[in-house]
């Protein structure tokens, strides 16, 4: 899987995880610092999320257009990255409770234009280092590869955010509890006739605090946790000058793929590397992208919804604490450990081993062992975790699956059974719908938001934590036979001087998924949970049908 590639891969890869890092950790806790600092309901944070999303993903049409015409890839990609610094920047100034919406707002499009400089350009540079014969059959393993790091950078970020917000909370006095948020904005906002039931969650976090004193802890309570989230998009800061360093301090390694056609064509040494593309083909090609950037509209209206009704379903209808065995899933520490346990196993165990390693892979099994089972025992009878920790175990999942997928497809291509790209694209569209079906069976019976009133469901009517990890397992899969594969398809269609747009294009497919986040935000509070669900799971089935409708056409394009 690792083996083959050019240097460049590794330093984009790298360059990926860090901003990766930060933005996943911004994402993380996104809808629950709109609502809890603003007071805004369930439909209008899904709304700004998926306002700011579209925003990401139809700034790389800038980007591409830049970057092709202009620029070059890496001059648009360093761009990129210090206008999202700039805007993280600006998100990690606090502000009290129910101000500084406009100084949000500017932040969050600041960040929106230096990703849409940044992400699709990466891509394009990703993939131009594969137009080299040398490097082309390896490019859908490479595209994989490269989106290990994405996700090893977004693994980190749910529990880099919830450790920041309880080392803030716990300077105060206080800890995150699910519950106070939307109590304290309907006490505040004078909504509440009975604060009775919210005075006794209150002095759970200090028993001093009475009636008369609610509004005052309620403030204090908002603002903290407000303080807690700011330092979290700060976390973002530093994660983008380790990208910066790296992609900056290693550009030997990718400077052959940084130029577009359009500057190639000015260098007399390097005019003769253009392709050259007739305008049929380059229609045809097009035509093509378009109908594959159709389909993949509705997977990503069904995976973005992670971020925003998935943490929603986290926060109001699934248990918040669990017991030793099931909290070793939440504790990433904890689970790495183990991880480099048994990959110490795995070298201890292999013939191929010699002396050296199994003596270090022994020592690695003992050791890591030895601390993983040290940490599993300082577990409490009951653990508790934020809501947003659920989007850890999507890239979770993708650095797990990432090498079975892989190897899977490669033992599949040397029996000639492997499928084509826009295939594999289909069948990531079915899996999707199964991952939703499972998670409308385990709402039925549930009062639906609109019932609840924008608060958690009471204690006997919360579900356990499997239905939603379960749901991740399989829109992991559904990804790895989707995104990175579909990032390859673009990279290897696409006619030489539109690479960039091209990229842009996919994204724009993307903005537009996010953009019917917001719709499912939207109906959250107006229709049952099962029924929510199924809107997605029909939203998938229909476009697979479609894609796999149109198969023939696009395997004779993209050479299956």
């Amino acid at each position: 899987m690792f083996k083959g590639h050019p240097k460049g891969l590794y330093v984009a890869f790298l360059a990926n995880m860090g901003e990766r890092f930060g933005f996943y950790t911004m994402v993380s806790i996104f809808v629950l610092f709109m609502q809890a600092k603003y007071g805004m309901s369930a439909p209008t944070a899904g709304f700004m999320y998926s306002t700011f999303m579209v925003g990401v993903y139809v700034f790389p049409l800038l980007g591409g257009f830049l970057a092709d015409r202009f620029l070059g890839y890496g001059r648009t990609i360093s761009l990129g990255l210090i206008v999202m610094f700039i805007g993280y920047v600006l998100l990690a100034l606090p502000t009290a409770m129910n101000t500084g919406l406009p100084l949000v707002i500017g932040a969050l499009a600041v960040v929106a234009l230096g990703t849409g400089l940044f992400k699709g350009n990466l891509q394009a540079l990703v993939g131009n280092l594969y137009d080299d014969p040398k490097y082309s059959a390896l490019r859908d393993r490479a595209f994989s590869v490269f989106y290990m790091g994405i996700n090893i950078g977004a693994m980190f970020a749910p529990s880099a955010s919830m450790a920041v917000c309880n080392w803030i909370m716990r300077g105060a006095g206080l800890s995150y509890d699910a519950r106070i948020p939307a109590l304290a904005n309907d006490l505040l906002g004078g909504k509440l006739a009975d604060a009775s039931a919210y005075l006794a969650i209150a002095q759970g976090q200090d028993a001093a605090v009475t009636l008369d004193t609610l509004k005052v802890f309620s403030e204090r309570y908002i603002n903290t946790l407000g303080k807690s989230y700011h330092l979290g998009f700060g976390v973002a800061c530093l994660s983008l000058i380790v990208s910066m360093i790296i992609f900056w301090a290693y550009r030997k390694h990718y400077a052959m793929a940084d130029l577009s056609e359009r500057q190639k064509a000015k260098s007399e040494a390097l005019r003769g590397q253009m392709v050259e593309m007739g305008p049929k083909e380059t229609r045809e090609r097009l035509v093509v992208l378009g109908l594959v950037f159709f389909v993949v509209i509705f997977f990503w209206m069904a995976f973005q919804q992670s971020a925003v009704t998935l943490t929603y379903f986290a926060r109001d209808y699934t248990v918040s604490s669990v017991g030793k065995a099931a909290f070793f899933l939440f504790d990433l520490t904890g689970m790495l450990l183990a991880i480099l346990a048994v990959a110490g196993l795995v070298v201890l165990l292999r013939r191929a081993s010699g002396r050296l390693a199994r003596v270090l892979g022994a020592a690695a099994f003992l050791g890591f062992g030895a601390l993983a089972f040290l940490r599993f025992r300082g577990y409490g009878d009951t653990n508790s975790f934020q809501p947003q920790i659920f989007q850890q175990f999507n890239p979770i999942f993708i650095v797990g699956l990432t090498p079975l997928v892989v190897g899977l497809f490669g033992w599949l291509n040397r029996r000639g059974k492997e499928p084509s790209a826009p295939r594999k694209i289909g069948i990531g569209m079915l899996v999707t719908a199964v991952a939703y079906t499972i998670l409308a069976v385990g709402s039925f019976g549930l009062m639906s938001p609109k019932a609840l009133g924008g608060l958690v469901a009471p204690a006997d009517s919360l579900v356990p934590v499997y239905w939603l990890i379960s749901t991740y397992f399989l829109l992991t899969v559904a990804e790895l036979f989707l995104s990175p594969i579909g990032i390859s398809f673009v990279s290897k269609v696409s006619p030489p001087k539109y690479k960039g747009l091209m990229q842009g294009c996919w994204f724009a497919a993307t903005a537009v998924g996010n953009s019917l986040v917001g719709v499912t935000a939207y109906l959250w509070v107006r229709l049952p949970l099962a029924v929510v669900w199924a809107i997605l799971v029909v939203a998938c089935l229909v476009s697979a049908a479609f894609i796999f409708s149109i198969m023939k056409r696009l395997e004779r394009v993209a050479g299956a």
